[in-house]
């Protein structure tokens, strides 16, 4: 039996030689921002954790109340910089950075075939590079920073594929809205929804994020697209990089859901 390219992913990220029901798989990046990762700090203080696992990749970014709209807002930054200060985790202030699912791209932080987790429910946005990008809670991103390793149960995949050539107007947006509309907003309950583009007028990697964004509106785990060359053109803007593209994709007797 095939596997798929979450699939795949997920597996790269353990010591073992099968996929089972559920996996402990270690984090290539974790981050949260400005309403999220407080609370995880909290929490990683509660359990008296004296570490992270590797400063280098985690991140903060505070992307949501920039300035700070009242003392709340302004107690979490601070609190962000005082722990990225003690343990030299990354930390974007107002000024330094932007948002977050766009910006830890720019920043060079993201690739293809990584695990990422982000405590944020639209971290599925960073499938369109062809990572497992899984949006966590606060507590998950807590034990994350320390173990640098996440505890979840596999997503089954379903595969959707658009073809034909679009109209003038019609955008990624409109494509993606379309597709939830047809399956509902819990059509793809804790499932990946792998994307193929088979266009006659190819989506860019902007749209793909645009449409990976989605997915968690469809009650989706996250969305993906196996990454091409387009894929690496596109993150050789930011950062030199250097992965095999062509292992991250599905195989062809692969098992997918209805």
């Amino acid at each position: 039996m095939g596997r798929t390219l979450i699939e795949k992913i997920l597996l790269s990220h353990t010591e073992k030689k099968r996929l089972e029901n559920f996996v402990y798989a270690k984090v290539d990046f974790c981050f949260g921002n400005d309403i999220t990762a407080p609370l995880a700090v909290k929490i990683f203080k509660e359990a008296k954790f004296n570490s992270v696992f590797n400063p280098k990749k985690i991140a903060f970014v505070c992307d949501h109340f920039l300035p700070a709209k009242d003392i709340k807002s302004a107690s979490n930054a601070r609190m962000l910089k005082e722990f990225a200060k003690r343990f030299k985790v990354n930390f974007y202030d107002i000024n330094k950075g932007g948002i977050e699912h766009v910006f830890l791209v720019e920043q060079g932080f993201i690739k293809p075939g990584n695990l990422i987790i982000g405590a944020d429910s639209h971290t599925c946005t960073l499938g369109a590079l062809g990572c497992a990008a899984f949006g966590v809670g606060s507590t998950d991103l807590a034990a994350c920073m320390y173990e640098g390793r996440i505890w979840l149960k596999v997503p089954g995949t379903i595969k959707f594929i658009y073809k034909g050539k679009r109209n003038r107007w019609v955008k990624a947006k409109d494509l993606v809205l379309y597709t939830i509309g047809k399956i509902g907003v819990d059509g793809a309950l804790y499932k990946v929804m792998e994307f193929h583009d088979k266009m006659v007028n190819k989506l860019s990697v902007e749209e793909r994020f645009t449409i990976c964004n989605m997915a968690v509106e469809a009650g989706a785990k996250t969305g993906i697209f196996e990454p091409d060359k387009k894929t690496l053109k596109y993150l050789e803007k930011f950062k030199k990089i250097k992965v095999n593209i062509e292992k991250l994709k599905s195989e062809k007797n692969a098992q997918y859901k209805d």
